[in-house]
């Protein structure tokens, strides 16, 4: 089977269902934003979100689609950095349960700050999430971290938007990545990162690109999530747009397709962005075609909104398998 590796900010997700819009406002974070707090800020929102009941869940975009690529039975490494405390050794050991590996050629690296962590907001009818990130020692990950043979043997390269903290990180990455004779693949993150570079963003696209509908309108100023979908379809092999529970759409050159959503009850929708990912390349890899690969990645979507935080319990998994691989049979 094909290999998958991903780099991105080892993040542990502190998720708190929000009884109202009071809290956002109080810390100044638009609904439907990510913004980074320095440590004083997060300690405080931290602080204040401990009454309402919180749950810890190791992450960061790219960690949830690599988990989920590993629990797809796709060889995956994972390349992040930690810090050496409570947060990070839960970071790596959840990491190593789902046999995601860091090892030699893809490494968990130890910064000299305390652990990131990114406090998730879910909120309103839709489930909505706002982010406050509290970087750590993810922020410490550098250029000068990377090896070439960290990319070896591998056919995939995840990367998440979210990295633009340091182009220089992502640029070598990219180059040692297609040096190794990877498939790039980049999750855009958010309308806000897309925003602040759109220009480094543009220059960087050129192979598969997952965007949810607010980041394919701040990278092509196109209100139209379609249009939105074809103009990024330019500037790279395979573009893909989620629209939440409207579906997503999914365009390779002059092949385009509608992705309906996969039927869920949705109490959260963190998360599923990434696992779409981690279907879509699941499939991809198998050489399915790309309205499947689509489908897939809705498949496995419609599971983790079920579940409050990133990771999908063991009989939604079974089932998603069993829709999964009754679809690929379908298709073989």
């Amino acid at each position: 089977m094909k290999s998958i590796l991903g780099i991105g900010n080892a993040l542990t997700d502190v998720l708190a269902i929000l009884p109202d819009e009071e809290l956002l406002r109080t810390y100044h974070l638009p609904k439907g934003s990510m913004q980074h707090v320095d440590m004083e800020t997060g300690d405080r929102i931290w602080a204040a979100l401990k009454p309402l009941g919180v749950k810890y869940v190791p992450g960061g975009s790219v960690a949830n689609t690599i988990t989920c690529t590993a629990i797809f039975g796709m060889p995956s490494g994972y390349i992040g950095k930690i810090g050496e405390d409570e947060l990070g050794l839960l970071f790596k050991s959840t990491m190593e349960q789902y046999g995601v590996k860091a090892s030699v050629k893809a490494r968990m690296l130890y910064g000299t700050k305390s652990s990131g962590r990114c406090m998730v907001f879910i909120t309103g009818a839709n489930a909505e999430r706002t982010f406050a990130d509290y970087m750590g020692s993810a922020l410490e990950m550098s250029a000068a971290d990377l090896k070439p043979e960290y990319f070896e043997g591998y056919d995939y390269f995840h990367i998440e938007g979210y990295l633009v903290q340091s182009q220089e990180l992502i640029s070598t990455a990219v180059q040692m990545a297609k040096a190794a004779g990877c498939i790039i693949s980049i999750d855009m993150a958010s309308y806000n990162v897309v925003e602040s570079n759109a220009a480094f963003l543009h220059n960087l696209v050129d192979k598969y690109v997952f965007a949810n509908e607010t980041e394919a309108k701040a990278f092509t100023k196109l209100d139209d999530p379609v249009e939105a979908l074809r103009e990024i379809s330019t500037h790279c092999d395979i573009a893909v747009v989620k629209v939440g529970k409207d579906g997503s759409w999914v365009k390779s050159g002059a092949e385009e397709h509608y992705i309906p959503v996969w039927p869920a009850a949705t109490i959260d929708a963190t998360g599923a962005g990434d696992t779409y990912a981690a279907g879509f390349l699941y499939a991809h890899s198998l050489g399915m075609p790309l309205k499947v690969c689509g489908e897939i990645g809705s498949i496995i979507a419609a599971k983790v909104v079920e579940v409050v935080g990133t990771k999908i319990d063991i009989p939604r998994w079974k089932a998603a398998k069993e829709e999964i691989n009754a679809l690929i049979a379908e298709n073989s």
